[in-house]
């Protein structure tokens, strides 16, 4: 492992941060039994090279580990930077998360700087990450992010959707059924909400959206955000399907859908019938009227008016 000063940080100690143009930069870990270690979590671009920024370039030149999710796609990320690793690198993916955890957390024990990286955007969501940074938690490590690219926040911020209130929900259940009962978990979702979905399945989850939130929900489909033929499409969900089932659709999928709208305010004069019903089963008027107005949320002064109202009305012909 090299532990030599790295370039153009001059006499900068390792796994010190100082400010630089682009952020503060964690350096090499010091040697191993110093317990001086750490995780940083990169993210990486999205599709244009040209959002890597200066820290995640200085990370992956002085990492003593760099964890990657494809070490074959981190191979082109640094060839495309025009730099190289000078640290160890580690495959670390959903199928070997569980096991190389404990592997990783030690050496960050032993004194070394941990970079992870995916395969784009932010590790930990929708990619892993999460089970190092919750074990890194309760063993009391440091962990701390240089922050970039994210495939949620840009689809989000082109959608035309509202941003002030959002959720990401990642990739739907593949099984009908499975994905049927999620949708439906949702359908009173007032968030915006952002999904991940691969371009074959496209159709099919457009369709589920359509059925569970109707023809007629606001959404946006982005389309290789950031890349050169980058495409955002927005409309009624609906007409997304039409498009979906006319087109051979390709590359990196996020859908952006609409909230649900929020509901009618109840009316007082809406919730006679419950008060009536309460009466004729022996309750007290008032008692009926407390009731119904703290179930429904409506005004009791008002609902008791409502009440009266009707039984003073004449009947209707």
């Amino acid at each position: 492992m090299d532990t030599g000063t790295p370039e153009g940080t001059g006499d900068i100690p390792r796994n010190d941060t100082r400010s630089t143009g682009g952020g503060a930069v964690m350096g090499r870990g010091p040697g191993a039994g110093s317990g001086s270690g750490g995780i940083v979590l990169a993210a990486t671009p999205i599709g244009n090279m040209g959002d890597a920024t200066p820290r995640l370039v200085e990370l992956l030149q002085t990492a003593d580990i760099v964890a990657a999710e494809d070490t074959r796609r981190l191979h082109r990320l640094v060839s495309a930077l025009g730099i190289t690793v000078s640290g160890r690198t580690i495959s670390y993916h959903e199928h070997n998360e569980t096991t190389r955890t404990a592997e990783l957390l030690a050496a960050v024990r032993d004194g070394a700087t941990l970079l992870v990286v995916t395969d784009a955007g932010m590790p930990a969501v929708s990619d892993p990450g999460f089970r190092l940074v919750a074990a890194a938690v309760e063993q009391d490590l440091p962990v701390t992010a240089a922050p970039g690219a994210s495939a949620v926040l840009t689809a989000l911020a082109l959608s035309g959707l509202p941003t002030d209130r959002f959720c990401f929900e990642g990739f739907l259940p593949r099984k009908a059924g499975d994905r049927a009962a999620r949708l439906a978990e949702l359908a009173g979702e007032r968030r915006t909400m952002v999904f991940f979905e691969a371009p074959h399945r496209l159709e099919v989850m457009l369709r589920a959206l359509d059925e569970a939130f109707g023809p007629e929900r606001r959404a946006a489909v982005a389309r290789e955000l950031t890349k050169l033929h980058e495409q955002v499409l927005r409309g009624p969900l609906r007409r997304l399907l039409e498009w979906a089932e006319d087109s051979e659709v390709r590359g990196e999928i996020a859908v952006v859908v609409e909230g649900a709208p929020e509901p009618e305010p109840a009316r007082p004069e809406d919730h006679v019938a419950a008060v009536n019903a309460l009466v004729a089963d022996g309750s007290r008027l008032k008692d009926a009227v407390a009731a119904v107005a703290a179930d429904a949320r409506v005004s009791r002064r008002e609902l008791y008016e409502a009440v009266l109202h009707t039984r003073s009305a004449p009947p209707s012909s």
